[in-house]
């Protein structure tokens, strides 16, 4: 197959294309900068510029773009660099893509955040969106796929959840914080975290790529945890205690507008992925953290 990849820095972008690569497919790489080879080509998602002939024979558009949502405070200026990052690259694809009458298909990065504060109620993909600014960011986000389905070109969006990786993400933060002894559950410890591993997350986003599952796929693992589990799971492989919570106040004081979603969380799981007939390789909570940890 050949691939046209936005987003292919971060945690998830290289992994993915040296995944793909590895199996001998190839990949063409939109960057903002100055092209450094053959395979990459620039552009402006911002202005809306994309070169059309970069999508000649492409099978499959990916895009991964997206400013980091844990990576600042949440200003008012930096929220609006979280929405337009995300809209303004996944309308320029599906814009190109619908204009160039592209045979591809266009596979689109979103968030379990779509569902909002989900407490104990189960979600899977045919849940409506909930409240909150995550939430709109990513009914926005998915939207913005829209001139490409309308040009009937299939649509898949990745609502991944919270991906646990060795040397990226949420995982390395949390298990520097336990190793201190600082580590307890983040306030009520009732919220549920909707997990991955990355290597389920690679091998999810290659199975939508290579198969069928159009409109939205859950990807996340197929058992979620609420924060306290996860915690203590986590402490007891590192062999730490994890006793102290850390209270919501604090979480707000040291996160400010994004505490409100570490305190909050989504109880997903992947009905689209395993009707379609996707294995995971970590289903529980224990394997994929004891493979990450290694």
């Amino acid at each position: 197959m050949l691939l046209l990849l936005a987003g292919a820095s971060g945690l998830l972008g290289p992994a993915l294309r040296d995944d793909l690569l590895a199996d001998g497919h190839t990949v063409r790489t939109l960057v903002r900068r100055e092209p450094s080879g053959p395979d990459e080509h620039r552009w402006d998602p911002a202005a809306g510029v994309l070169d059309p002939s970069v999508l000649d024979g492409v099978d499959v558009v990916v895009c991964l773009s997206g400013a980091g949502v844990g990576d600042r405070r949440w200003t008012a200026s930096y929220k609006k660099t979280i929405l337009q990052s995300r809209v303004d690259s996944v309308g320029t694809l599906a814009t190109a893509m619908a204009g160039a009458g592209s045979s591809g298909k266009l596979v689109c990065a979103s968030a379990v955040g779509y569902y909002g504060d989900t407490g104990d109620r189960r979600v899977d993909e045919s849940t409506p969106p909930g409240d909150g600014f995550l939430a709109d960011v990513c009914v926005q986000w998915e939207r913005a796929a829209d001139p490409a389905r309308a040009a009937g070109i299939t649509v898949s969006h990745l609502r991944t959840g919270l991906v646990l990786a060795k040397k990226g993400g949420l995982l390395p933060r949390l298990g520097l914080i336990v190793k201190l002894g600082i580590g307890g559950r983040l306030g009520s410890g009732r919220q549920y975290f909707p997990w991955i591993s990355v290597t389920d997350e690679v091998a999810a986003m290659r199975f939508v790529i290579e198969n069928d599952v159009p409109g939205a796929a859950n990807l996340t693992a197929p058992n979620p945890v609420t924060n306290a589990e996860f915690t203590k799971t986590l402490g007891g492989l590192l062999h730490r205690p994890t006793i102290l919570p850390v209270p919501g106040f604090a979480a707000r004081i040291a996160l400010g507008e994004f505490a409100g979603d570490v305190l909050t969380g989504q109880n997903a799981v992947p009905a689209a992925l395993q009707d379609a007939g996707f294995t995971f390789t970590h289903p529980d909570l224990t394997s994929a953290l004891e493979s990450e940890l290694r």
